[in-house]
């Protein structure tokens, strides 16, 4: 009998350095797992159907709504983003932890819907270091990074929303911190019972 996985939500504001944690994450776990959104916006250069999302119509999103098959969605700049339901559910009967890199306000949606996950909230070391990452990228002009600073802060102000905070300061250290959530969760005193029943009951006997 499988030990049933976690779901994860991890937020952060953008340039907190979320995406890389869960990728160097995943490298070092194999026993977790990204969801794969839905999308209705075009694939662009290199990215793989079912890998990166899974790519459908604007009909065939809304038909979904309708039929309850999303945790959460939203509506991006007129493309709606949403995570399958049924996808997630299936995952973490498998034993897997599956991570969920959404929005506070997708993060309230879920746990709605799934009492027993687990959230996490990334934060900068401060606004001047969050504002130097943004303007590292080199892709936004100063108007735009200034709109995501203005968005960062809204967004951080739903910090004691989230059961976790990890300030990512040194990147190392803020790795470790996060993957100790994951391990911790395993080792609940009701997993542990249905990974090691034979021996547990070897001992009890």
């Amino acid at each position: 009998m499988n030990t049933p996985g976690t779901l994860f939500i991890i937020s952060a504001p953008s340039g907190a350095g979320k995406t890389s944690l869960v990728k160097a994450l995943l490298q070092q776990d194999t026993n977790v797992l990204v969801s794969v959104s839905h999308t209705t916006r075009s694939p662009r250069s290199g990215e793989i159907e079912g890998r990166d999302y899974n790519f459908v119509s604007h009909e065939t999103f809304d038909e979904m709504i309708g039929l309850g098959q999303f945790l959460e969605y939203a509506d991006v700049f007129g493309n709606k983003y949403g995570t399958s339901q049924a996808w997630v559910k299936d995952r973490l009967a498998d034993g897997v932890d599956v991570i969920l890199e959404i929005d506070w306000q997708g993060a309230q949606q879920v746990r709605r819907l799934m009492r027993g996950a687990v959230s996490v909230f990334i934060l900068p070391p401060g606004r001047q270091a969050l504002e130097q990452r943004l303007k590292g990228r080199g892709q936004d002009d100063e108007s735009v990074i200034a709109l995501r600073m203005s968005k960062a802060v809204d967004e951080m102000s739903h910090y004691p929303e989230f059961d976790y905070v990890i300030i990512n300061d040194d990147f190392d250290q803020a790795l470790e911190e996060l993957h100790s959530l994951f391990i911790a969760r395993r080792l609940r005193q009701d997993a542990q019972q249905i990974k090691h029943a034979a021996l547990l009951s070897e001992l009890l006997s």
